[in-house]
């Protein structure tokens, strides 16, 4: 008999061969009714899957939402390729993953060509009639020849090409919908299609992606959905994409006047007067708060040899996402290459730690001198695909505020929990709350385990000793996401619609100190190296300026706004007034502009609130009169009327910054 522990510490026996579902019946019907899947010995099953001897085992019910989720969308990406391949027989199946909000499927069309955004409904359709056939998901054990025999026997050559690059000593298995399609799968699925509400999702678009993401491959159909446990879920869900929209920064960023992208410079940003006046804010916010922070400002080379990447680790690792450059003059002749087989090649930084070193190392350091904390508005490009770029957020040229922190051993924890602080109150400062998370050490990485042991630890005390471990900052740790270099400590911003974003890190570093040969002298007379402390908490000005704009809908914060304030008049008469207002405003430190054209009062209205202006300064005839202005805030209905020195308080003191206040 098997011995299994449940979560409330009573032990069942039960006979070789039994499972989950078994347990779970004896338990009760409700409970069996309800149950999705299993965790035995921690590990996510099928609930149909038997013990393999003494186990650990818990329930997973719809209670259980993150796995119940991951479940579910998991299945409506099977029930989706099964939809398109009864529709559509000649179409072959690739891939399809469950997604942070939903799943995909990438499929190879057959004669009927490329699928379209209008072919969705007719798929959700013949989902909604594969989920209510209830059919069983049922798991099988197959050998890696059965696969690829199976699949080219049904003409699915991508899935059999797939299928022989796996390990032919490796249990692989096949999920069956039914007795009539299947899938090469790992699972775990639900017990049948039947456990999938029908109201609970939606296809949302269609696009291209090559197969296996190299351009070199044949073009596939992806079909993107969204996918939750019940209609109320998908109902919000939508809402919150029809609130994402309309504060999609790329389109608000059009309207503002704050930015543009074009094909010329593929990921790279064309920053207008107004988007530029919004960095040089925050840059003048940030200079303010590493100065009193104890940084010191630096500035490094666009372009390194590629010797130096080399020596750092990155040409080997990164190589693929790096600019590299040859090191000699083109040929300018008509014919032959233009560039030599002889030529040395340079790269465009990618990051900046490798040149932080090589400052670092420019004189003899002292245990005395350390910490050191470089800072440098650090601008790197990165080679990203053309299909990844999304406006801001993800771009080939950005600029990081990046900073590196030489220390001791002693040090870390001390440097760490000063930084958690300095975090935390620029971000409450743009009105952001945040989790906190340790990415721990992923499966390529230099270093040896004791190093990664460490410099875990001291991540994890400089948390407890800036007293994040809570639940109230979603204090947890990500196995595997840590850099090859250094473990990370990640801030995850939450924004106004409940969206999360990572942003803030720090990293604790020992192995690129070591590979770039930077030393200090210690108490002892020995050399020894510092810890390296990468640090951010922007990320980068492109993606933050992004992020602020969709948290707050393009309405940013008075000190913030490229315009904070127009004089706009009702009639000519009041012209001179509204410039010699807007003199005074100016004076005093505002940013303002004059609306004196001849339109009516409520065109002027809408039109600067399109482009997002706080503050609206209504003047006519009167108000010239009474030295008065209407003062219209954008986002409330009732206009204020204030004498114009009142209006200039009220606005220097909204254009102040936070941390000047």
């Amino acid at each position: 008999m098997l011995q299994i522990s449940l979560p409330d510490g009573s032990v069942r026996e039960v006979a070789p061969g039994s499972t989950p579902a078994d347990i779970a019946a004896a338990i009760g019907p409700g409970l069996a009714k309800a149950a999705l899947a299993a965790r035995v010995n921690g590990e996510l099953r099928d609930l149909a899957r038997p013990f393999e001897g003494d186990a650990q085992l818990a329930l997973v019910t719809s209670r259980d939402e993150a796995d119940a989720l991951e479940l579910a969308r998991h299945d409506y990406a099977h029930v989706l390729a099964e939809a398109v391949q009864a529709l559509w027989p000649d179409t072959q199946i690739t891939f399809g993953p469950a997604t942070e909000d939903g799943f995909y499927y990438d499929f190879a069309p057959g004669a009927r060509g490329p699928f379209t955004d209008e072919d969705l409904p007719t798929i959700e359709a013949k989902m909604r009639e594969i989920i209510a056939a209830d059919k069983p998901l049922t798991r099988e054990a197959w050998t890696r020849d059965q696969l690829i025999a199976w699949f080219k026997d049904h003409g699915e050559s991508f899935k059999a090409e797939w299928a022989a690059e796996l390990p032919a000593d490796e249990e692989l298995t096949i999920y069956r919908s039914g007795s009539d399609w299947l899938d090469m799968c790992r699972g775990p699925h639900l017990p049948s299609t039947g456990k999938l509400d029908p109201q609970a999702f939606k296809l949302t678009r269609v696009s291209g992606a090559y197969w296996r993401g190299d351009q070199k491959n044949a073009m596939l159909s992806r079909i993107y959905g969204t996918g939750w446990l019940n209609k109320k879920q998908l109902n919000e869900h939508l809402v919150r994409l029809e609130e994402a929209a309309k504060r999609d920064h790329r389109k608000l960023g059009q309207e503002m006047d704050l930015f543009h992208l074009q094909q010329e410079a593929h990921g790279s940003v064309f920053w207008h007067p107004k988007g530029y006046l919004i960095w040089r804010e925050l840059e003048a916010y940030m200079r303010r708060a590493i100065d009193e922070a104890g940084y010191r400002e630096v500035k490094t080379p666009q372009v390194m040899d590629a010797r130096q990447w080399e020596q750092s680790g990155h040409w080997g690792k990164y190589r693929e996402n790096m600019f590299v450059i040859p090191d000699e003059v083109p040929n300018v002749e008509d014919e032959g290459p233009l560039v030599s087989d002889a030529a040395d090649w340079m790269a465009l930084k990618p990051m900046n730690c490798p040149a932080h070193i090589l400052i670092f190392r420019q004189g003899i350091k002292s245990y005395r001198d350390l910490p050191l904390r470089f800072y440098e508005n650090g601008c790197c490009h990165r080679n990203e695909p053309h299909g990844a770029l999304h406006g801001l957020m993800r771009v080939r040229q950005f600029t990081q505020d990046d900073a590196h922190i030489f220390c001791r051993e002693d040090q870390i924890v001390d440097e760490v929990r000063k930084f958690c602080a300095l975090a935390d109150r620029i971000y409450k400062d743009f009105g952001f709350t945040y989790h906190i998370k340790l990415a721990l050490r992923p499966d390529k990485r230099f270093g040896t385990e004791e190093m990664w042991d460490l410099a875990e630890a001291e991540l994890r005390a400089a948390v407890v000793a800036a007293g994040l471990n809570t639940e109230e900052y979603g204090w947890g740790e990500l196995p595997g996401e840590g850099a090859f270099y250094a473990p990370k400590l990640e801030w995850h911003l939450t924004d106004a619609i409940g969206r999360t974003w990572q942003v803030g890190t720090i990293q604790s570093d020992r192995v690129l100190p070591d590979r770039l040969d930077a030393s200090y002298i210690a108490e002892d007379g020995e050399r020894h190296r510092p810890i390296m402390l990468h640090r951010a908490i922007f990320g980068s000005y492109e993606r933050f300026i992004g992020i602020l704009i969709e948290h707050f809908a393009g309405k940013l914060p008075v000190w913030l706004a490229p315009v904070q304030a127009v004089v706009a008049t009702i009639v000519s008469d009041a012209d001179g007034y509204a410039t010699e207002a807007a003199d005074k405003l100016r004076a005093a430190g505002i940013r303002v502009e004059t609306d004196l054209r001849n339109e009516k009062i409520n065109y002027k209205v809408r039109e600067h609130s399109v482009h997002k202006v706080p503050h609206l300064l209504v003047v006519g005839k009167r108000e010239a009169e009474e030295g008065t202005v209407a003062l219209r805030t954008l986002g409330e209905q009732e206009q204020r009327i204030l004498t114009l020195d009142e209006a200039i308080t009220l606005l220097k003191a909204e254009a102040t910054p936070p941390d000047l206040r």
